[in-house]
């Protein structure tokens, strides 16, 4: 059972699609917000969940102050539970919350070149089998979409190998957790003209 853990929607269950996807458990979702809060990373953020499966690390942003989710899922099964999700979350919304919730059913490659939003927060949780080699292009293609002070937590086997930040990103730290590695990278700064 995936549930939201804390704010607004706290308890919630999720619909989980019953194949194909890999929710991530409880306990890593729980030390990734703990470690965004510390930073104050989320209240008022604008969020992007790719490979989102369920929307659960997104929709958790949600219920805790985020003001813009995506979710990106290219299943159209695992997207129509991405919406079902999305509006129990937003109907647990406070009165008067200008929160927004928008599901892409698209590869997460033809997201990253088409959108022209911009992310304070983005969470990367794809297959295990995904190639590093395509996450390196959606590595590549995110970095000009972040803002100056975004974080990047990517969800990751610990039996992968570190992904290849390219030039836009830069690695802050990493957690193991059993057989889940979560990196925590950031845009790499700029030099002033």
């Amino acid at each position: 059972m995936t549930r939201i853990i804390s704010g607004f929607a706290g308890s919630l269950t999720l619909a989980v699609p019953k194949s194909g996807t890999r929710p991530t458990s409880d306990r890593v979702r729980e030390a990734i917000f703990s470690a965004l809060d510390s930073r104050d990373a989320v209240y008022g953020m604008r969020v992007l969940d790719l490979y989102a499966g369920s929307g659960a690390l997104g929709l958790e942003a949600a219920s805790r102050g985020a003001r813009v989710v995506t979710l990106v899922e290219n299943s159209y099964g695992a997207a129509a539970m991405c919406r079902k999700n999305g509006e129990a979350v937003q109907r647990s919304a406070p009165k008067g919350t200008d929160l927004k919730i928008a599901v892409s059913s698209q590869a997460v490659q033809s997201f990253l070149a088409a959108t022209k939003e911009g992310f304070d927060v983005v969470f990367i949780d794809p297959p295990y089998d995904l190639s590093e080699i395509e996450l390196g292009h959606n590595l590549s293609a995110l970095a000009p979409l972040l803002a100056d002070d975004a974080l990047v937590v990517l969800e990751r086997s610990s039996r992968s190998p570190e992904p290849e930040w390219g030039t836009g990103l830069e690695l802050e730290r990493r957690k193991d957790y059993g057989d889940t590695t979560v990196w925590y990278a950031s845009p790499v700064e700029q030099p002033a003209p």
